[in-house]
Protein backbone atom coordinates (compact mmCIF):
# COMPACT_ATOMS: atom_id res chain seq x y z
CA UNK A 1 0.00 0.00 0.00
CA UNK A 2 1.25 3.64 -0.76
CA UNK A 3 1.13 6.35 2.25
CA UNK A 4 -0.76 9.25 2.50
CA UNK A 5 0.60 11.77 -0.03
CA UNK A 6 1.75 9.91 -2.55
CA UNK A 7 0.94 10.47 -6.58
CA UNK A 8 -1.63 9.20 -8.60
CA UNK A 9 -1.27 5.25 -9.48
CA UNK A 10 -0.17 4.01 -13.01
CA UNK A 11 -2.55 3.05 -15.14
CA UNK A 12 -6.32 1.93 -13.64
CA UNK A 13 -7.90 0.96 -10.38
CA UNK A 14 -10.58 -1.08 -9.22
CA UNK A 15 -12.09 1.26 -7.02
CA UNK A 16 -11.27 4.58 -6.11
CA UNK A 17 -12.58 6.71 -3.00
CA UNK A 18 -13.35 10.84 -3.23
CA UNK A 19 -12.43 11.59 0.19
CA UNK A 20 -10.24 10.59 2.91
CA UNK A 21 -12.81 11.35 5.82
CA UNK A 22 -14.21 9.10 8.52
CA UNK A 23 -16.54 7.39 5.69
CA UNK A 24 -13.64 7.66 3.20
CA UNK A 25 -11.26 6.09 5.72
CA UNK A 26 -13.90 3.36 6.49
CA UNK A 27 -14.36 2.14 3.18
CA UNK A 28 -10.40 2.27 1.98
CA UNK A 29 -10.08 0.10 5.37
CA UNK A 30 -12.42 -2.73 3.94
CA UNK A 31 -11.32 -2.66 0.31
CA UNK A 32 -7.84 -3.01 1.77
CA UNK A 33 -8.94 -6.32 3.54
CA UNK A 34 -10.67 -7.27 0.58
CA UNK A 35 -7.28 -7.04 -1.59
CA UNK A 36 -8.84 -4.55 -4.25
CA UNK A 37 -6.74 -2.26 -6.11
CA UNK A 38 -8.22 1.31 -4.91
CA UNK A 39 -6.90 4.69 -3.95
CA UNK A 40 -8.26 7.49 -2.30
CA UNK A 41 -8.32 10.79 -3.25
CA UNK A 42 -8.04 13.30 -0.69
CA UNK A 43 -8.47 17.52 -1.14
CA UNK A 44 -6.92 18.63 2.00
CA UNK A 45 -3.18 18.14 2.99
CA UNK A 46 -4.28 15.60 6.11
CA UNK A 47 -6.69 13.04 5.89
CA UNK A 48 -9.88 12.96 9.06
CA UNK A 49 -11.95 15.65 6.70
CA UNK A 50 -14.54 17.03 9.54
CA UNK A 51 -12.53 14.90 12.26
CA UNK A 52 -9.40 17.29 12.87
CA UNK A 53 -7.16 17.22 16.06
CA UNK A 54 -4.61 19.84 16.24
CA UNK A 55 -2.53 20.97 19.20
CA UNK A 56 -2.42 24.06 20.91
CA UNK A 57 -1.34 25.72 23.56
CA UNK A 58 0.27 22.21 24.44
CA UNK A 59 -3.12 20.39 24.27
CA UNK A 60 -4.24 18.18 21.60
CA UNK A 61 -7.73 19.77 20.96
CA UNK A 62 -10.65 18.49 18.72
CA UNK A 63 -11.80 21.24 16.85
CA UNK A 64 -14.18 18.72 14.43
CA UNK A 65 -16.03 16.10 16.11
CA UNK A 66 -14.80 15.81 19.98
CA UNK A 67 -18.11 13.31 21.14
CA UNK A 68 -18.03 9.44 20.79
CA UNK A 69 -21.57 9.73 20.35
CA UNK A 70 -23.41 6.16 21.16
CA UNK A 71 -19.84 5.22 22.76
CA UNK A 72 -20.93 2.03 23.80
CA UNK A 73 -21.88 1.21 20.59
CA UNK A 74 -19.98 3.49 17.90
CA UNK A 75 -17.00 1.69 16.36
CA UNK A 76 -14.53 4.23 16.70
CA UNK A 77 -14.63 3.24 20.10
CA UNK A 78 -13.10 -0.27 19.20
CA UNK A 79 -11.45 0.89 16.83
CA UNK A 80 -9.48 3.94 19.46
CA UNK A 81 -9.31 1.26 21.83
CA UNK A 82 -7.63 -1.25 19.19
CA UNK A 83 -5.23 1.19 18.36
CA UNK A 84 -3.87 1.99 21.85
CA UNK A 85 -6.19 5.41 22.66
CA UNK A 86 -7.61 6.08 25.74
CA UNK A 87 -10.85 6.45 26.39
CA UNK A 88 -12.16 8.73 29.06
CA UNK A 89 -15.86 7.75 30.13
CA UNK A 90 -16.61 10.65 32.13
CA UNK A 91 -20.04 11.15 31.18
CA UNK A 92 -20.60 14.53 29.42
CA UNK A 93 -21.50 17.40 31.53
CA UNK A 94 -25.04 17.81 29.80
CA UNK A 95 -26.37 14.46 30.93
CA UNK A 96 -25.29 15.13 34.86
CA UNK A 97 -28.01 17.44 36.82
CA UNK A 98 -25.19 18.56 38.73
CA UNK A 99 -22.98 20.27 36.00
CA UNK A 100 -24.84 22.38 34.73
CA UNK A 101 -24.30 26.22 36.23
CA UNK A 102 -26.83 27.90 34.32
CA UNK A 103 -30.07 27.38 36.03
CA UNK A 104 -31.40 28.93 39.32
CA UNK A 105 -33.00 26.95 41.85
CA UNK A 106 -36.20 24.96 40.07
CA UNK A 107 -35.62 25.90 36.70
CA UNK A 108 -33.36 23.42 35.50
CA UNK A 109 -36.54 20.72 36.19
CA UNK A 110 -38.74 23.15 34.67
CA UNK A 111 -36.77 23.53 31.44
CA UNK A 112 -36.28 19.13 31.42
CA UNK A 113 -39.96 18.91 31.61
CA UNK A 114 -40.82 21.46 28.68
CA UNK A 115 -37.73 19.47 26.88
CA UNK A 116 -38.79 16.20 27.56
CA UNK A 117 -42.59 17.68 26.08
CA UNK A 118 -41.41 19.05 23.43
CA UNK A 119 -39.31 15.84 22.34
CA UNK A 120 -42.56 13.84 22.55
CA UNK A 121 -44.51 16.12 20.24
CA UNK A 122 -41.69 15.14 17.72
CA UNK A 123 -41.61 11.96 18.26
CA UNK A 124 -45.90 11.61 17.53
CA UNK A 125 -45.66 14.18 14.94
CA UNK A 126 -42.84 11.94 12.89
CA UNK A 127 -44.99 8.49 13.85
CA UNK A 128 -47.90 10.44 11.64
CA UNK A 129 -45.38 11.16 8.90
CA UNK A 130 -45.49 14.79 8.92
CA UNK A 131 -42.18 16.23 7.90
CA UNK A 132 -42.58 19.78 8.83
CA UNK A 133 -40.68 22.49 10.69
CA UNK A 134 -39.71 20.93 14.55
CA UNK A 135 -40.22 24.37 15.68
CA UNK A 136 -43.93 24.45 14.79
CA UNK A 137 -43.83 21.90 18.19
CA UNK A 138 -42.62 24.39 20.37
CA UNK A 139 -44.98 25.96 23.22
CA UNK A 140 -46.76 29.18 21.92
CA UNK A 141 -44.60 31.99 23.63
CA UNK A 142 -43.15 28.78 25.89
CA UNK A 143 -39.86 30.10 28.27
CA UNK A 144 -37.35 27.77 27.01
CA UNK A 145 -38.29 28.06 23.63
CA UNK A 146 -35.13 30.45 22.94
CA UNK A 147 -32.87 27.68 25.11
CA UNK A 148 -34.76 24.60 22.92
CA UNK A 149 -33.60 26.38 20.02
CA UNK A 150 -30.16 27.31 20.79
CA UNK A 151 -29.85 23.47 21.56
CA UNK A 152 -30.42 23.05 18.14
CA UNK A 153 -28.47 25.14 16.80
CA UNK A 154 -25.32 23.29 18.58
CA UNK A 155 -27.41 19.55 17.75
CA UNK A 156 -28.11 20.52 13.91
CA UNK A 157 -25.91 23.12 13.59
CA UNK A 158 -29.11 25.17 12.55
CA UNK A 159 -32.64 26.70 14.03
CA UNK A 160 -35.69 24.47 14.87
CA UNK A 161 -37.21 26.12 11.68
CA UNK A 162 -34.80 24.57 9.20
CA UNK A 163 -34.73 20.88 10.54
CA UNK A 164 -36.83 18.42 9.77
CA UNK A 165 -38.97 17.00 12.36
CA UNK A 166 -39.24 13.31 10.85
CA UNK A 167 -35.39 13.40 10.15
CA UNK A 168 -34.73 14.70 13.24
CA UNK A 169 -36.95 11.81 14.65
CA UNK A 170 -34.65 9.29 13.48
CA UNK A 171 -31.85 9.99 14.84
CA UNK A 172 -30.55 7.42 17.47
CA UNK A 173 -28.92 7.50 20.42
CA UNK A 174 -27.70 5.26 23.34
CA UNK A 175 -26.83 8.40 25.66
CA UNK A 176 -23.30 7.45 26.41
CA UNK A 177 -20.86 10.04 25.23
CA UNK A 178 -17.28 9.20 25.71
CA UNK A 179 -13.93 10.86 25.00
CA UNK A 180 -10.35 10.19 23.21
CA UNK A 181 -7.92 11.61 25.12
CA UNK A 182 -5.80 11.71 22.08
CA UNK A 183 -8.40 13.30 20.36
CA UNK A 184 -11.43 11.73 17.89
CA UNK A 185 -9.83 13.32 14.95
CA UNK A 186 -6.25 11.74 16.18
CA UNK A 187 -7.93 8.41 16.28
CA UNK A 188 -9.89 8.92 12.76
CA UNK A 189 -6.58 10.25 11.07
CA UNK A 190 -4.54 6.80 12.40
CA UNK A 191 -7.09 4.75 10.89
CA UNK A 192 -5.65 5.43 7.58
CA UNK A 193 -2.22 4.63 8.36
CA UNK A 194 -0.45 2.46 5.32
CA UNK A 195 -3.90 3.18 3.00
CA UNK A 196 -3.00 4.58 -0.53
CA UNK A 197 -4.11 8.06 -0.08
CA UNK A 198 -3.30 11.36 -2.38
CA UNK A 199 -3.44 14.15 -0.69
CA UNK A 200 -4.05 17.66 -2.00
CA UNK A 201 -5.51 16.40 -4.61
CA UNK A 202 -9.17 17.97 -5.11
CA UNK A 203 -11.53 16.49 -7.67
CA UNK A 204 -13.51 18.48 -9.83
CA UNK A 205 -15.20 15.93 -12.31
CA UNK A 206 -16.86 12.38 -12.17
CA UNK A 207 -17.32 11.36 -16.01
CA UNK A 208 -19.15 7.87 -15.42
CA UNK A 209 -20.64 8.37 -18.99
CA UNK A 210 -18.13 5.39 -20.30
CA UNK A 211 -17.39 1.90 -19.81
CA UNK A 212 -15.27 3.10 -17.16
CA UNK A 213 -15.34 5.73 -14.27
CA UNK A 214 -13.01 8.71 -15.33
CA UNK A 215 -11.94 11.24 -12.14
CA UNK A 216 -10.81 14.76 -13.15
CA UNK A 217 -8.29 15.56 -10.34
CA UNK A 218 -5.83 18.52 -9.51
CA UNK A 219 -3.40 16.02 -9.49
CA UNK A 220 -4.50 14.35 -13.28
CA UNK A 221 -7.21 12.15 -14.13
CA UNK A 222 -7.65 8.66 -12.79
CA UNK A 223 -9.92 5.40 -14.36
CA UNK A 224 -11.74 3.06 -12.05
CA UNK A 225 -14.56 0.53 -12.88
CA UNK A 226 -16.22 2.15 -9.38
CA UNK A 227 -16.00 5.03 -7.31
CA UNK A 228 -17.03 5.60 -3.75
CA UNK A 229 -18.18 9.41 -3.12
CA UNK A 230 -17.74 10.33 0.58
CA UNK A 231 -17.88 14.11 0.01
CA UNK A 232 -19.95 16.81 2.12
CA UNK A 233 -23.57 17.72 0.49
CA UNK A 234 -22.07 20.94 0.40
CA UNK A 235 -19.80 20.39 -2.55
CA UNK A 236 -22.76 18.21 -4.42
CA UNK A 237 -25.49 20.94 -4.11
CA UNK A 238 -22.77 23.21 -5.28
CA UNK A 239 -21.77 21.38 -8.27
CA UNK A 240 -18.02 21.89 -6.90
CA UNK A 241 -17.75 18.50 -7.93
CA UNK A 242 -19.37 17.61 -11.39
CA UNK A 243 -21.23 14.64 -12.45
CA UNK A 244 -20.94 13.77 -16.43
CA UNK A 245 -23.46 12.52 -17.53
CA UNK A 246 -25.46 14.88 -14.65
CA UNK A 247 -27.10 13.45 -11.58
CA UNK A 248 -29.80 15.63 -10.76
CA UNK A 249 -31.49 13.50 -8.21
CA UNK A 250 -28.29 13.94 -5.87
CA UNK A 251 -27.93 17.62 -6.45
CA UNK A 252 -31.24 17.58 -5.37
CA UNK A 253 -30.93 15.55 -2.24
CA UNK A 254 -27.70 17.12 -1.21
CA UNK A 255 -29.62 20.71 -1.44
CA UNK A 256 -31.79 19.20 0.78
CA UNK A 257 -29.78 18.38 3.42
CA UNK A 258 -27.11 21.45 3.61
CA UNK A 259 -24.92 21.34 6.59
CA UNK A 260 -25.17 23.50 9.06
CA UNK A 261 -23.04 25.23 11.16
CA UNK A 262 -21.13 25.00 14.65
CA UNK A 263 -17.97 26.26 15.74
CA UNK A 264 -16.00 25.87 18.67
CA UNK A 265 -13.23 28.18 20.63
CA UNK A 266 -10.66 26.84 23.21
CA UNK A 267 -9.88 29.30 25.84
CA UNK A 268 -7.10 28.65 28.53
CA UNK A 269 -7.74 29.57 31.62
CA UNK A 270 -5.42 30.75 34.78
CA UNK A 271 -6.17 29.94 38.10
CA UNK A 272 -8.53 27.06 36.88
CA UNK A 273 -9.52 26.14 40.74
CA UNK A 274 -11.77 28.44 40.51
CA UNK A 275 -14.31 26.79 37.99
CA UNK A 276 -15.66 23.31 38.65
CA UNK A 277 -13.96 20.85 36.16
CA UNK A 278 -16.55 18.73 33.91
CA UNK A 279 -19.50 21.28 34.03
CA UNK A 280 -21.18 23.10 31.66
CA UNK A 281 -22.50 27.07 31.35
CA UNK A 282 -25.17 28.59 28.83
CA UNK A 283 -24.09 32.06 27.88
CA UNK A 284 -28.06 32.66 28.94
CA UNK A 285 -31.14 31.30 29.13
CA UNK A 286 -33.77 33.36 27.46
CA UNK A 287 -31.89 33.79 24.10
CA UNK A 288 -31.40 31.75 21.08
CA UNK A 289 -27.76 33.49 20.18
CA UNK A 290 -25.50 32.09 22.87
CA UNK A 291 -22.36 30.22 23.42
CA UNK A 292 -22.28 26.71 25.43
CA UNK A 293 -19.53 26.28 27.41
CA UNK A 294 -17.73 22.98 28.93
CA UNK A 295 -15.62 23.87 31.44
CA UNK A 296 -12.37 22.40 32.34
CA UNK A 297 -12.83 19.27 30.36
CA UNK A 298 -10.68 16.88 31.46
CA UNK A 299 -9.94 18.79 34.52
CA UNK A 300 -7.92 20.94 32.18
CA UNK A 301 -7.32 24.60 32.37
CA UNK A 302 -9.33 25.11 29.68
CA UNK A 303 -12.90 26.15 28.39
CA UNK A 304 -14.17 25.03 25.17
CA UNK A 305 -17.25 27.26 23.43
CA UNK A 306 -19.37 25.93 20.66
CA UNK A 307 -21.82 28.07 18.59
CA UNK A 308 -24.30 27.32 16.06
CA UNK A 309 -26.68 28.73 13.48
CA UNK A 310 -27.12 32.25 12.39
CA UNK A 311 -24.78 33.29 15.89
CA UNK A 312 -21.56 31.19 14.76
CA UNK A 313 -22.32 32.47 11.05
CA UNK A 314 -22.26 35.81 11.82
CA UNK A 315 -19.19 35.53 13.79
CA UNK A 316 -17.63 34.01 11.01
CA UNK A 317 -18.80 36.75 8.71
CA UNK A 318 -17.79 39.55 11.74
CA UNK A 319 -13.62 38.21 11.31
CA UNK A 320 -11.07 37.47 13.42
CA UNK A 321 -11.11 37.43 17.00
CA UNK A 322 -15.11 38.19 16.98
CA UNK A 323 -15.82 34.54 18.54
CA UNK A 324 -13.03 35.17 21.70
CA UNK A 325 -14.51 38.85 22.10
CA UNK A 326 -18.27 37.37 22.41
CA UNK A 327 -17.67 34.09 24.51
CA UNK A 328 -14.86 36.32 26.87
CA UNK A 329 -17.85 38.63 27.28
CA UNK A 330 -20.49 35.55 28.10
CA UNK A 331 -18.17 33.89 30.71
CA UNK A 332 -17.59 37.49 32.00
CA UNK A 333 -21.24 37.87 32.95
CA UNK A 334 -22.01 34.44 34.12
CA UNK A 335 -18.93 34.05 35.97
CA UNK A 336 -17.46 37.04 36.88
CA UNK A 337 -15.91 40.13 35.28
CA UNK A 338 -12.74 39.14 36.77
CA UNK A 339 -12.33 36.14 34.95
CA UNK A 340 -11.70 38.27 31.78
CA UNK A 341 -7.72 38.49 32.45
CA UNK A 342 -7.70 35.08 33.06
CA UNK A 343 -9.06 33.78 29.53
CA UNK A 344 -6.83 33.33 26.69
CA UNK A 345 -8.08 32.36 23.53
CA UNK A 346 -5.92 29.66 22.00
CA UNK A 347 -7.93 28.59 18.95
CA UNK A 348 -11.21 28.85 16.91
CA UNK A 349 -12.88 27.20 14.25
CA UNK A 350 -15.10 28.20 11.14
CA UNK A 351 -16.11 25.90 9.11
CA UNK A 352 -18.04 27.30 7.04
CA UNK A 353 -15.18 29.31 5.46
CA UNK A 354 -13.82 25.85 5.11
CA UNK A 355 -13.43 25.02 1.18
CA UNK A 356 -13.58 21.62 1.63
CA UNK A 357 -16.53 21.81 4.03
CA UNK A 358 -18.89 24.82 3.84
CA UNK A 359 -20.37 23.66 7.37
CA UNK A 360 -19.90 21.31 10.26
CA UNK A 361 -22.38 18.29 9.80
CA UNK A 362 -25.64 17.90 8.13
CA UNK A 363 -29.67 18.61 8.64
CA UNK A 364 -32.73 17.94 6.40
CA UNK A 365 -34.74 20.72 5.75
CA UNK A 366 -38.45 20.09 5.95
CA UNK A 367 -39.99 18.26 4.03
CA UNK A 368 -36.46 16.53 2.86
CA UNK A 369 -36.66 13.37 5.25
CA UNK A 370 -36.17 10.98 2.12
CA UNK A 371 -33.57 12.78 0.98
CA UNK A 372 -31.10 10.66 2.70
CA UNK A 373 -32.05 7.50 1.37
CA UNK A 374 -31.68 9.45 -2.61
CA UNK A 375 -28.05 10.64 -1.69
CA UNK A 376 -26.87 7.12 -0.45
CA UNK A 377 -28.56 5.03 -3.26
CA UNK A 378 -25.83 3.57 -5.81
CA UNK A 379 -26.13 4.58 -9.49
CA UNK A 380 -25.37 2.27 -12.28
CA UNK A 381 -23.74 -0.26 -10.04
CA UNK A 382 -20.56 1.98 -10.04
CA UNK A 383 -21.09 5.03 -8.15
CA UNK A 384 -21.44 4.68 -4.76
CA UNK A 385 -21.98 7.03 -2.13
CA UNK A 386 -20.94 7.29 1.99
CA UNK A 387 -21.24 10.23 4.33
CA UNK A 388 -22.60 11.06 7.59
CA UNK A 389 -25.95 12.84 5.80
CA UNK A 390 -26.33 9.36 3.97
CA UNK A 391 -26.81 8.00 7.33
CA UNK A 392 -30.51 7.68 8.53
CA UNK A 393 -30.28 7.35 12.03
CA UNK A 394 -26.53 8.32 13.06
CA UNK A 395 -26.47 11.43 10.42
CA UNK A 396 -24.00 13.98 12.03
CA UNK A 397 -21.73 11.64 13.44
CA UNK A 398 -18.56 10.02 12.61
CA UNK A 399 -19.88 6.54 13.15
CA UNK A 400 -22.67 7.48 11.38
CA UNK A 401 -20.30 8.92 8.29
CA UNK A 402 -18.24 5.12 9.28
CA UNK A 403 -21.49 3.15 9.04
CA UNK A 404 -22.10 4.15 5.79
CA UNK A 405 -18.74 3.99 4.31
CA UNK A 406 -18.36 0.44 5.16
CA UNK A 407 -21.91 -0.21 3.39
CA UNK A 408 -20.60 1.68 0.26
CA UNK A 409 -17.53 -0.78 0.04
CA UNK A 410 -19.34 -3.98 0.80
CA UNK A 411 -22.07 -2.51 -2.20
CA UNK A 412 -18.87 -2.39 -4.75
CA UNK A 413 -17.39 -4.96 -3.17
CA UNK A 414 -20.77 -6.56 -4.07
CA UNK A 415 -20.85 -5.22 -7.89
CA UNK A 416 -17.35 -5.91 -9.05
CA UNK A 417 -16.75 -9.44 -7.58
CA UNK A 418 -17.05 -11.78 -10.61
CA UNK A 419 -20.60 -13.75 -11.04
CA UNK A 420 -19.10 -17.15 -10.27
CA UNK A 421 -18.13 -15.72 -6.09
CA UNK A 422 -21.43 -13.63 -5.85
CA UNK A 423 -23.29 -16.65 -6.33
CA UNK A 424 -21.24 -18.14 -4.05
Amino acid sequence: MLNPGSVLPRGEVDIAVIGAGAAGLAAARRLADAKFNFVVLEARSRVGGRAWTASHGGYLLDLGCGWLHSGDRNPWTRIAEAAGFTIDHTPAPWTREDSDLSFAEGEEEDFDAASGRFYERIAEASAKGLDISAASFLEPNGRWNPLLNAISTYANGAELELVSVSDSARYQDTGVNWRVVEGYGTAVAAHGAGLPVVLDCAVARIDHGGQRVRIETACGDVSARAIVVTVPTTLIASEAIRFTPALPDKVEAAAGLPLGLADKIVLALDRPEAVAAETRLFGRTDRTGIGAYHLRPFGRPLIEGFFGGRLARELEQEGEGALARFAIDELAAQLGSDVRPRLKPLVATAWSADRYARGSYSHALPGNAGARSILARPVDGRLFFAGEACSPESFSTAHGAYQTGIAAAEEAIAALAPRSLRAG
